[in-house]
């Protein structure tokens, strides 16, 4: 097992569970899903949240494995291993176990417990919680998961200043990058080498949000006035187009692509969350632009993904996958998929979302409460289910 320097500084507390409910994020995790550790001939699992619990399919069939109650409303994320996903819920951050072949999915008892449980982040072999209730960051080695059937395996924690919406990733060099603000609101972002000092900060990011890993480790967080980068020890501002206002609250990456995706709102003051720009950041040149979507063509946070030849997927409220080009800013296929669909009064509303594993979009229509697997290489279907409960949140175990 691969172990940071981070951790071998001895700067963090151990503890069993951190000392970190259930936060109202209009976004979730953006980073590329992480490498697995799970076996490769482990197939993917779904998780799908629905009101009063969460399903888990199997990734070939869509064939329900298992249904387990749970809370009215819950948020789903990778834990990182390959096999577990952390489920958000008014104690914490409780661990489902996804299973594998011969063994059934089980929501367990293991909860990291948290205050206000909000971003997941895996990356490098790390998985860091984020409790908003206390800003702790709560950090294991995701593959320690495979191993603690009974427990929760070892953990450090980060004691958060002043508590906020945020978010924080830990580096393979062991830098710490955690978000900055109150409940008042969010500013920038910090960085900490893995002895505990500050290498870099900066506070001009207002209302920092998210964030997203590209290649060589450049990392991306969201503003409501663009983006900010950190790269190679040091943070740049990308001023939005719009100012003073142009957010970027998520960021869909791969970790073999310079180039980031963002969602991208340029009225503070517009009802409802679909959007209809799309931001798009080169974190090698550090430059920053914004395309229109497709005419008719809207999406939330929850609809946009990385896919095959690093391209970016966009559900769309006209039914369809539209494909991105992030090089070239360029639309160049649309592959129906659904009916055309409204969104949400509340972005904790069912509503479509979209996830990936190597070449299979599974796609969420809870209109019909339906989930079909799609292939991005071709834009088939090749795999639809209707479910006796309507989907909400999803995640992939792969």
């Amino acid at each position: 097992m691969r172990t940071s320097s981070f951790r071998r500084a001895g700067l963090l507390a151990l503890a069993v569970g951190a000392t970190v409910g259930l936060s109202a994020c209009a976004g979730g995790a953006g980073s590329a899903a992480p490498a697995s550790s799970a076996p490769a001939d482990a197939a993917t699992r779904v998780a799908l949240s629905y009101p009063g619990g969460i399903l888990v399919l199997d990734g070939d069939t869509l064939e329900t494995l298992g249904d387990m109650p749970s809370e009215e409303f819950t948020r789903l994320n990778p834990a990182g291993d390959g096999r577990h996903v952390m489920v958000t819920t008014s104690a914490g951050f409780q661990v489902l176990d996804a299973g594998a072949s011969g063994v059934e999915p089980e929501l367990t008892d293991l909860v990291f417990e948290a205050s206000k449980p909000g971003h997941v982040v895996t990356h490098g072999g790390t998985t860091v919680l984020y409790a908003d209730g206390t800003s702790d960051s709560t950090i294991f080695d995701s593959d320690a998961l495979l191993a603690s059937t009974d427990s929760l395996p070892a953990v450090q924690t980060i004691p958060g200043v002043e508590a906020h919406h945020g978010v924080s990733i830990v580096l393979e060099d062991g830098t710490f990058l955690t978000t900055v603000g109150t409940a008042d609101g969010r500013t920038g972002v910090v960085a900490k080498d893995a002895a505990g000092a500050t290498i870099a900060e900066s506070a001009d990011c207002p209302g920092v949000h998210g964030e997203g890993t590209a290649k060589d480790e450049v990392v991306v967080f969201g503003c409501e006035n663009g983006a900010l980068v950190f790269d190679d020890g040091a943070f740049t501002k990308l001023t939005a187009p719009d100012q003073p206002y142009g957010r970027m609250g998520n960021a869909y990456v791969s970790e073999n692509s310079a180039l980031v995706v963002g969602d991208y709102k340029d009225d503070r003051d517009a009802e409802g969350y679909l959007l209809h720009r799309v931001a798009l950041i080169d974190t090698a040149a550090k430059t920053q632009r914004v395309i229109d979507m497709p005419e008719g063509a809207e999406y939330t946070f929850r609809d946009v993904a990385r896919g095959p030849g690093e391209l970016a997927y966009v559900l769309s409220s006209d039914g369809a996958i539209h494909v991105l080009d992030p090089a070239t800013g360029e639309f160049t296929d649309a592959f129906p998929v659904i009916d055309a669909w409204e969104g949400p009064v509340e972005w904790q509303d069912a509503h479509p979302a979209i996830k990936v594993s190597g070449d299979i979009a599974y796609v969420t229509e809870p209109a019909k409460n339906a989930v079909h697997a799609v292939d991005l290489t071709t834009g088939e279907v090749v795999k639809s289910v209707t479910l006796a409960q309507t989907p909400n949140e999803i995640a992939l175990t792969k």
